[in-house]
Formats: C-alpha cells, structure tokens, sequence
C-alpha cells in the first residue's frame, strides 16, 4: 500500500470512497509519523484517541453512504481554535492549562463535515511572530534544510506548526489564522499552498483574538486543489461573529481547472523593492510568464500607499492587540500569580504569562491609544489604511482580476537568525503581505520554485473581495507549471 500519508487531501477521499483504505488506518499512519517527527515541535497538544473515535464515525458514516465532504480526513488544527474540552492555549503561558467548554465555528464545520483532528498546532504566542519563535513551547522546525546543512530553519509564522506538519505530511491540511500574512508567509516558506480569504468569508468566533480587524482564518494543504476543498467546509455566516459576512459559499473546487484565458493580472510596481534578490525577480518574472501562457493578460498597475502600509499596520495591530489581551487579567481563566493585592496580582500575572513579542506589542498598542497619540499614530495608520484599500479599488476597477506578487522577500532563514537586536529586522518578512490585511482582501501563496540553496520560494495572488475562485484558478496554473514540492525526510 502507498504510504498513506504522502497522498493528497483529494486522493485520500477518492481512497476512502473506494475503500481501499479506512479513515482508522489513515488516521493511525497520520499518528505514526507524528510520533516519528516530533523532533520539528510542529504539534504542541496530540488527541489520538479524539482522532481514532472521530475516524471510527467516519468509516460508518462512510459505509453507509451518508459520509460529509471530509469524512475520515485527518486535519491539525492550530492551538488559537477553541475545541470543546481540548487544551487550547494560543502557545502562551498566560492561558496555562485552559480547556474551553465551546468550540470554534470553523472547528464546527470541519467536524460537521467529518473531519478528523489529530492534535493543536504551534504558533507563536497569541500569533505574534513571523518565525513561530515566540511560542512558549519553543520554536518549531521547518521540514526544508539548505543543501548541504543540517541547521534548522524557522517555517515562518505565526502559524508556523500548521505549515511544518502539512509539508512534512504530519497531517492532510490544518487550520491557520493570518494576521499580516501568518498563513501566506509560512506556506511559501515550507512549500505548500495557503489562502487567507476574505475578512468576514470564515468566522472568527472561538479563535483566540490578535487583532480583530485583521484576523481572518484560513486552510493550508499540500496543493490547491486540497485548499480550495477545506476552505468550502471552512466557509460561510456565522451569527455569532458581527463581522462574517452572510453570502453564500461557492463550490471552490469548482474552480480548479477553470480557464484564466483573456483575466487581467496586476503586477505592482511598488512591490519591486530596493535590493530585491535576484531570485525573487526572476520568480516573479517567471509566475507571470506561466499566467500569460495560459491565456492572461499581464499589466503594469501602481499600488502608491504600500510604502506606509508595513508602518500602519505595526500601529493598528499592536492597538488591537492591547485591547483584546486586557483580558487576560489572572482573574477568570488561565494563570494566575499572586501578589498583595489585586493590582499586584494582575502585574504578576502579566509579567510572568506574556512573552517579550507579546509585552513589546501591548505595549506599543497602549502607547499608540494613549491620550496626545491616540490622533498622530492610530487614527493617521487607519487613515492609510483607507487609502491603501482605495489603492486596490483602483487598480480592480480598470478590469483587473487579480495581483502577482512574491510571497515573501526571501527563503527560510535559519532559527535564531533574525530579529534578535533589532524587532523591525523580522518584521520586514511581511512587507508582501500586510497590505492584504488592511484592506480585507483574499490572498493565496503557491509554491513556485526554489532559491539556491534549495529552499521553496512562493508567489502570492491577490484577489477581489470574496473572490478567492479567481485566486483558486490562477493558483492551479502556477502549480500545474512548477510542480509540488516535497522536503527530504532527515528527522525519522
């Protein structure tokens, strides 16, 4: 028999259907490898047995005949989704042991649909990090090495578990979360496919908040097609989240296939930075001449506010942040350390549970609310933000279906390698990204090559609002054409 956890998502559902394997066996040899590769720290919470009972209601449901759209497929999902009676702790001290009694929406529909979870997957710390280095379970490792080099690599961030275990075939695709490009950045950095949709497309209920204007929740999976499959079980109104958006959700698979012949793509000529490498130029170069082959039409399009968009972003996210990480107080869930008195335990609690990322964040969002900066810094980055989002109305409204852009300004770095003296150092790995954020659109990242030293590169797709099947279509052409990437098996 194959190794059954190297399929696709969509060959492992043709095999469940023909029965020439069960979601039990599927499920077990998803458990194996994990045991196998804990070295890369890409779980931080495994639920065999919740994985082995959920496969055991699929194969039933699967005999007779009444199987959901990912019955028996075993997924992992990222440790900022509540799951009802499962530790859930966004990787941070703060929330120590702390088992929600409710499960996320997105969660609900995955197991609504019959899909199995084999554990929570890393992150860093309230998904603050471009590198999942400031997990409070220690960073995780990239399956990718450099030719020639055993040094470990970060797989990006901040859903950094989510991206190792899909690459590394841990699991068929995971949840994520994307902030500022928390799914596209470490999908490109691992080699496989990840889509921010939308904001508002999935619902943000019981997913550990970041900041609530940007989050937006996602699918990872070894190829678009498999995306495009988790994001329709993903999708849709939640009434319980005042932000998600009451349209129908599409048949994304649909997609797959469609032809991209006569679409106009947007190439930005903001996005060409200085010192850009030559890799990434000629990446980029080549994802358009891959779409112009298929039938696209290629355009030169200005984007002139994404200069400020890096700048505005690191005020509104940290701003949210603040806000939404008051609660964690010591007093209702989570850790909680004593002191004299109530203010005492509160700046105990605080001190000992957040991590440096998360404490310089909260404490650069206080600063940008506080009365006298409240008008120079938060209310000028939303007023960029506006513009950058009229940027992209512009440039969508001349016709054009989509923007080709690269994923990331380089491969995989090394653990440990940036941002120790300086902070800006590794948030400049999202400058392809945030601009996705702050105008609310959907984003997908595709492998589309390697760099020298043999690592995946990704190219990122930018779409209307609500028009991730346009990014759906366009994705399969770069993918068809640079083929699937798989990382060499060093850590069984």
């Amino acid at each position: 028999m194959t190794d059954l956890t190297s399929l696709t998502l969509t060959d492992a559902r043709e095999g469940l259907v023909q029965k020439s394997f069960t979601a039990l066996e599927l499920t077990d040899a998803h458990l194996a490898a994990m045991e196998k590769a804990r070295v890369l720290n890409a779980y931080v919470l495994e639920t065999p047995e919740q994985a082995r009972t959920q496969a055991r209601v699929a194969d039933v449901t699967i005999a007779k005949g009444e199987a959901g759209p990912l019955a028996g497929i075993p997924l992992g999902i990222k440790d900022l989704f509540a799951t009802t009676g499962v530790r859930t702790t966004a990787c941070s001290k703060i929330l120590g042991n702390f088992i929600p009694p409710y499960e996320s929406t997105v969660t609900a529909q995955l197991w609504r649909d019959g899909a199995v979870m084999l554990g929570k997957l890393n992150n860093d710390e309230f998904a603050m990090g471009s590198s999942n280095e400031t997990s409070a379970f220690g960073p995780v490792v990239n399956p990718w090495r450099r030719d020639g080099s055993d040094a470990k690599l970060v797989p990006g961030g901040s859903s950094g578990g989510s991206a190792s275990a899909v690459a590394a075939n841990l699991c068929l695709g995971a949840t994520g979360t994307d902030t500022g490009g928390s799914i596209r950045q470490p999908a490109a950095f691992t080699g496989i496919v990840g889509i921010k949709p939308t904001y508002g497309r999935c619902s943000r209920w019981g997913i550990v908040a970041f900041a609530s204007s940007l989050d937006q929740a996602g699918p990872f999976a070894r190829t678009v097609r498999d995306t495009a499959i988790l994001m329709r079980s993903m999708a849709g109104h939640d009434p319980k989240d005042t932000t998600s958006v009451d349209r129908p959700v599409p048949d994304y698979e649909a997609a797959i296939g469609r032809s991209v012949k006569g679409m106009k793509i947007g190439i930005p000529k903001e996005y060409r930075l200085d010192g850009m490498s030559n890799e990434i130029e000629k990446l980029w170069t080549q994802g358009a001449d891959w779409l112009k082959a298929a039938g696209a039409e290629l355009i030169e399009v200005s984007l002139p506010h994404t200069k400020y968009a890096l700048p505005a972003y690191y005020v509104v996210a940290p701003a949210e942040a603040s806000s939404n990480l008051a609660r964690y107080d010591g007093v209702r869930y989570g850790a909680r350390v004593n002191g004299k008195n109530i203010a005492e335990m509160y700046e105990n609690t605080r001190a000992a549970g957040f991590g440096p990322e998360v404490k310089r964040r909260i404490m650069i969002g206080t600063y940008v609310l506080s009365a006298g900066y409240y008008d120079a810094y938060y209310l000028r980055a939303q007023k960029v933000r506006t513009l950058i989002k009229k940027d992209f109305e512009d440039v969508f409204a001349q016709g054009v279906s989509a923007i080709l852009t690269p994923a990331t300004p380089s491969a995989a770095f090394g653990i440990g390698e940036k941002g120790k003296a300086d902070p800006v150092e590794m948030y400049l790995n999202d400058i392809f990204t945030v601009t996705v954020n702050m105008a609310g659109l959907p984003g997908i990242a595709v492998p589309a090559g390697r760099d020298g030293q043999g690592l995946p590169l990704g190219l990122q797709l930018i779409g209307r609002p609500f028009d991730e099947e346009t990014l759906f279509s366009l994705g399969e052409v770069i993918e068809q054409a640079a083929g699937h990437f798989t990382a060499k098996k060093w850590w069984v």
